[in-house]
């Protein structure tokens, strides 16, 4: 009797001790308390350190409180910033910077990730302009979206009040943070700069201090809760704000799902750098063992398509590896002249823009030649340019006679965007070419690469059509769309001439599955470059 009372005793006892030791601990924020729910099957990858009530028991909605989330540890489904660094360099650095960068690489994962990152910025914006430094807006945001997982944008987005915590430079992270995933505040480091040029150093002022000015404000209210993989200072400086700290648990970060394209907050259609792929240290190396062969290879191409006809040059560029798909619909409508007007000649081919060698492939589909009118073109390209070229002047009235010249002569080819668009969405179709002639062929343009974009806004346009050749196996689609009635492209004025530019615009977005928008050639150049897009 007495021995089995002492046994319960001693259980009471341990279970009594295990109970404060649980309490204690859950005060000290060191046990997990649970995990919160996010809209997926798989299970959560959160581990919530509670200080006070439970994240799913608030009484206010989410969409009133605010969110502190760590940029690269909350949503970044890659755990290595190399890649992006690589992007800086090879859009602002050059080549031998890249392969400095790359020959380090061993290095940056054998030191501390402080350090480590510190070489990276070291090597990445010395000696870069300030004032020229638009990576941040133009570049970095398509590759930082792609990366975002699912699972933490999900949490993050319930949030009303967002503010975004980064251990790169500010300027890498500012642009995608408050542009497409409305983030009220983005805190990054701070480079330091001389005579207009950054000096690879980071200022001293550390991210949690800054973290603290932001949450000690008025604004943020009593509700705050931290995301991410802070560090211990950060951790610190967010326990005396936050009601919880949620910690992503690093290890299982590669099983988030890719965000989808139709779930971005804003949606991604100007971007602009050369490279079509996520420079990962693989990745990369694999792109300079291909340069020496790609370079050669692409000279040869542009040669070949240059001297020899279309007849024997389709199959040599094929052989290289260049992919050209085909498509014409068949066309019921012949054209008329109308008695007592003049009319021109020639049938204007409307196509939308994705590549400066758009009209050449026109004209390689339609077997024959045609010319061609440019807003903006380089006078390398149009020295080397095997069609007639003519630049448009942006005077109304001087551009219709030179387009109106040009149809007498034979057939015209058209880009009414007037700007390329590297993503499948088609801006606003200028309706001059409405104006102009008899028959009206819409034409749909898409093109696939891999490892370069074979357009640019702030890069030499000059070396366009080099970098287009210079992919592997580049694949142009050209689907030759049925001509609109006669009737329907004479006498138009006012308003019909909008109906036929928008027409034309909607059968082309049809054909390849693109979404029609209202921007414009200047809204392109003017997020992407800061400028208007001329170039002399």
């Amino acid at each position: 009797m007495f021995k089995r009372k002492m046994t319960e005793f001693g259980t009471m006892f341990n279970l009594k001790t295990l109970l404060s030791l649980s309490r204690l601990l859950n005060r000290l924020g060191t046990l997990p308390s649970h995990q919160p729910k996010v809209n997926n099957s798989r299970a959560t990858n959160f581990t919530t350190f509670q200080k006070r009530s439970s994240l799913v028991h608030h009484s206010k909605e989410l969409s009133e409180q605010t969110v502190v989330f760590d940029f690269e540890g909350t949503l970044l489904r890659s755990s290595s910033l190399f890649a992006y660094f690589m992007l800086v360099i090879l859009e602002s650095g050059g080549l031998l910077r890249a392969l400095a960068l790359l020959l380090l690489y061993p290095l940056i994962c054998s030191v501390r990730k402080e350090l480590g990152l510190k070489i990276m910025v070291f090597i990445s914006f010395f000696g870069v302009r300030k004032d020229k430094f638009r990576i941040g807006t133009a570049v970095l945001p398509k590759f930082f979206l792609e990366d975002i997982g699912r699972e933490g944008f999900d949490l993050v987005m319930r949030y009303g009040r967002k503010i975004a915590v980064s251990d790169l430079p500010r300027i890498m992270v500012e642009g995608v943070l408050r542009d497409y995933l409305g983030a009220e505040a983005a805190v990054g480091r701070e480079l330091k700069a001389h005579y207009g040029y950054y000096v690879g150093l980071m200022e001293k002022k550390t991210i949690s201090s800054t973290v603290n000015e932001l949450l000690a404000g008025k604004k943020t209210g009593r509700h705050v809760v931290a995301i991410g993989c802070f560090s211990k200072s950060t951790h610190r400086q967010l326990d005396l704000h936050c009601k919880e700290v949620c910690l992503v648990i690093e290890a299982d970060k590669s099983n988030w799902q890719i965000l989808p394209r139709a779930r971005y907050p804003k949606p991604l259609i100007f971007h602009d750098g050369r490279l079509a792929f996520l420079p990962t240290p693989l990745a990369t190396l694999a792109m300079f063992m291909w340069l020496p062969l790609g370079v050669l290879l692409a000279v040869f191409r542009m040669v070949i398509g240059l001297l020899l006809p279309y007849e024997i040059s389709s199959p040599i560029l094929a052989f290289t590896g260049t992919r050209t798909t085909v498509t014409k619909a068949k066309q019921s409508f012949t054209s008329t002249k109308e008695n007592g007007k003049p009319t021109a000649t020639g049938v204007l081919y409307a196509c939308n823009h994705r590549t400066l060698l758009d009209p050449i492939y026109v004209s390689l589909a339609l077997t024959k030649p045609v010319s061609a009118v440019t807003y903006s073109m380089s006078r390398f390209n149009e020295i080397i340019s095997p069609l007639r070229t003519v630049r448009l002047t942006r005077d109304r009235e001087q551009d219709k006679i030179l387009m109106d010249k040009m149809l007498r002569h034979g057939d015209l080819v058209v880009c009414p965007e007037g700007t390329t668009c590297r993503e499948p969405y088609l801006l606003r179709f200028s309706p001059l070419f409405a104006e102009m002639a008899n028959e009206i062929i819409p034409v749909a343009i898409d093109v696939k690469t891999s490892m370069f974009y074979g357009s640019t806004a702030s890069g030499l346009k000059c070396f366009d059509p080099l970098f287009h050749f210079l992919n592997p196996c580049p694949e142009y689609f050209i689907r030759i769309l049925k001509k609109l009635p006669c009737s329907a492209c004479r006498d138009m004025g006012g308003a019909l001439k909008f109906e036929i530019a928008n027409q034309v615009q909607n059968q082309i977005a049809n054909a390849l599955s693109f979404k029609c928008t209202n921007l414009t050639r200047k809204d392109k150049y003017m997020i992407l470059a800061g400028n208007d897009g001329i170039v002399k």
